[in-house]
């Protein structure tokens, strides 16, 4: 059985048959899957998406690049003045198939992106919420290594964290894999100029290993440059058993076990 760890199925680019891929993904071996929260309106979506859905389940939070809509929402006018963006947060949260604070972490990838001070700050917002709730968060971290590094070696000690579509050296994960990280890895590796990432995975333990697609995104071989889904993760499950000289059927299991361990599953309350 396989479980994707990092999906948005909220995409727009799902409309036209997004009910027809979610109920396929049995037929190709996938049993689990988190959608991935961004903002406001693609958290409310996973739910929506979770609630009429088995064994899809949701994260929340604020991705780098939409921090400014959480500053813009402002601060609660009752209680202790929490940041509006947290008290919802907080809210959805308690929702019985919310699992993670998402899709958090540090972009410095575009000039013109949110201003890094501002992601910083509310990596550290929600970095904190996550402490408090006990919940795990799911990292997006793009030319931004140094101060990720800084802030899993800080804030993140001691919190379920894993790096999501893990895109650094073999160096970069020693350090996170040295701070309890674990690495998410999906169809890159599988690209014939995936040597980086392949290297990654041969260096890496399996227990850290999550499965994912971040689909739309990242489609695997053969299916580079289309829209990615669930049912391509068969083909990163043999790539990596080739690379860690395994059989597909033991990555599936470990990574199963992985998933139901860093989302907190408890087997018997799969829905």
């Amino acid at each position: 059985m396989i479980f994707d760890t990092h999906v948005h199925y909220d995409d727009r680019r799902f409309d036209e048959d997004r009910e027809a891929v979610l109920e396929a993904l049995p037929a190709a071996g996938v049993f689990g899957a988190v959608n991935i929260g961004c903002d406001v309106r693609t958290s409310e979506a996973g739910r929506a998406l979770a609630e009429r859905r088995p064994r899809l389940y949701f994260a929340v939070g604020f991705y780098p690049d939409n921090v400014a809509e959480a500053e813009e929402m402002g601060v609660e006018s009752a209680g202790a003045g929490e940041a509006a963006a947290l008290t919802w947060m907080r809210g959805l949260l308690a929702h019985p198939k919310a699992f993670a604070i998402v899709e958090i972490g540090l972009d410095y990838h575009y000039v013109d992106g949110c201003p890094r001070d501002l992601q910083r700050k509310w990596l550290s917002l929600q970095l904190q919420l996550a402490r408090e709730l006990g919940k795990p968060v799911v990292i997006h971290s793009r030319d931004a290594a140094e101060d990720t590094l800084a802030f899993v070696r800080s804030e993140m000690r001691g919190l379920d964290k894993v790096l999501h579509c893990f895109s650094y050296s073999r160096e970069v994960a020693a350090q996170c894999l040295d701070e309890g990280c674990y690495l998410g890895i999906g169809g890159v590796v599988t690209f014939k100029n995936g040597r980086k990432m392949k290297d990654v995975v041969k260096y890496m333990p399996m227990d850290r290993l999550l499965l994912e697609t971040d689909c739309p995104y990242l489609a695997p071989e053969p299916f580079r440059g289309r829209r990615n889904q669930s049912s391509y993760l068969p083909y990163v499950v043999r790539t990596v058993a080739e690379i860690k000289g395994m059989t597909a059927e033991e990555v599936e299991e470990i990574t199963w076990e992985n998933a139901l361990r860093f989302y907190r599953i408890d087997p018997s309350d799969l829905s």
